[in-house]
């Protein structure tokens, strides 16, 4: 079996024989799965706690909305939104914050963090890489195309594996430049971010084409309005449910390592299932 090796703040992870969860905690008032219910912070602590009882692996905490069409949120604001959360978080489980600003990541990971989930891949912050080379924080590189606020406009790719794979290669090349250790480094080819549903399955379907240097795949569908289309269930985000499950078996037997999702303790189990098939002799 492939060994996907991944460094989080010094300690080396094998995510071959086990898949991980990362449970996503949007510190929003405007995210298109839970529309601001977790803005409040009894709320998101309840919800973190929640997510790490049901077994997830990783919190990913996220202060600004990256949804289709989001306006931005300055740095000022994002910390006020996220730090708390992380401090309290810090010492019950694995931290990652969801931010393209450098500022916001610093901060971060003074508060406790380990990871940083950047939807920009890089590209949003030119102090973001001189920070990672620096604190030594494992970092997760995403495929978009445009910006939030412009991403689903007509999207389109001569080859969207092969240009997704490129980004990946392009952004691995820029992270070595920088002196920052390649073992930190994971991959998510940015389902639904400026993509069309016919791109996001075919990125779905060859996700073993897009790993770079045996890096670990982080990917998230979960909730998304593609799984809508493909179900027939286009309305409630709470249709999309079984087949966020479903994808969550499937694409850990097609190579992702890292599960991105809302709910955890069924996608915790439907990983389970996928990981005893993977290990069967």
């Amino acid at each position: 079996m492939r060994v996907t090796p991944w460094k989080i703040a010094g300690e080396i992870f094998d995510l071959s024989a086990r898949g991980w969860i990362m449970g996503v905690l949007n510190i929003t008032p405007d995210s298109f799965s839970d529309g601001g219910r977790f803005f409040q912070a009894p709320q998101a602590l309840a919800q973190a706690r929640k997510m790490i009882a049901n077994g997830a692996n990783i919190i990913d905490i996220g202060g600004e909305s990256t949804r289709p069409g989001a306006e931005p949120v300055n740095a000022a604001e994002e910390k006020r939104r996220v730090i708390p959360i992380i401090e309290e978080l810090a010492g019950e489980a694995m931290i990652s914050i969801d931010t393209s600003k450098a500022e916001v990541a610093a901060a971060a990971l003074d508060a406790g963090a380990k990871i940083v989930n950047d939807v920009t891949g890089g590209r949003g912050d030119d102090a973001m890489w001189p920070l990672l080379a620096k604190r030594g924080a494992a970092f997760i590189i995403m495929h978009m195309q445009g910006t939030s606020p412009t991403m689903q406009r007509a999207p389109f790719y001569h080859d969207v594996v092969v240009e997704v794979a490129d980004f990946f290669r392009q952004q691995y090349a820029c992270a070595l430049k920088f002196g920052i250790d390649p073992m930190t480094l994971a991959f998510d080819p940015g389902i639904g971010f400026g993509k069309t549903l016919e791109h996001n399955l075919s990125l779905l379907k060859n996700l073993p084409r897009l790993r770079v240097n045996n890096r670990p795949l982080v990917v998230g569908v979960s909730r998304k309005s593609f799984l809508g289309k493909i179900s027939g269930h286009n309305g409630s985000i709470h249709h999309r449910l079984l087949p966020t499950v479903a994808f969550t078996s499937l694409l850990r037997m097609n190579g992702a390592d890292v599960l991105r999702v809302h709910d955890v303790e069924e996608n915790v189990e439907a990983l389970r299932v996928a990981d005893a098939l993977r290990s069967a002799p």
